[in-house]
């Protein structure tokens, strides 16, 4: 096995266990009311923080993928970190505006965090899903 393909398997595990993991960690999440500030503050800041990792194991994986020349898998984890990113962009400012609303004491504001954050948890489950779907449906060399 080449030193490529073993960086390859590295970063693409790594991006397995980040989705994996911020999937399990975020369900638990859902028991919080969101009725305060700092759940909402909370949250964003897991959901900040799973992008970010998102961004960075997935692009490189994409990278590493590039250098095998897996072109199909390369373009995969890409857009990957492309959604991410665009997840980054979208939800993050509407779960500031909504805690913001939720410290004004707007009644409407917890429902709809907690459905940015259940459209979240979905998102980030398809994309695991998709993940192993294309592990096992395609080749690594």
């Amino acid at each position: 096995m080449s030193a490529a393909l073993i960086v390859t398997l590295f970063f693409t595990v790594a991006m397995l266990v980040i989705t994996a993991y911020f999937l399990m960690g975020s369900v638990p999440l859902l028991v919080l009311e969101h009725d305060t500030p700092l759940d909402a503050r909370f949250v964003r800041g897991f959901y900040d923080t799973y992008y970010l990792a998102a961004m960075l194991t997935a692009s490189a994986t994409a990278v590493s993928y590039a250098f095998v020349g897996n072109m199909v898998l390369m373009f995969g984890a890409a857009a990957l970190a492309l959604m991410a990113a665009i997840q980054r962009r979208t939800v993050i400012p509407k779960m500031d505006s909504l805690r913001a609303e939720i410290q004004a004491r707007e009644t409407k504001a917890i429902p709809a965090f907690r459905r940015i954050h259940v459209t979240a948890i979905l998102v980030n489950l398809a994309q695991l899903a998709l993940i192993v779907w294309s592990l096992t449906a395609f080749s690594l060399e």
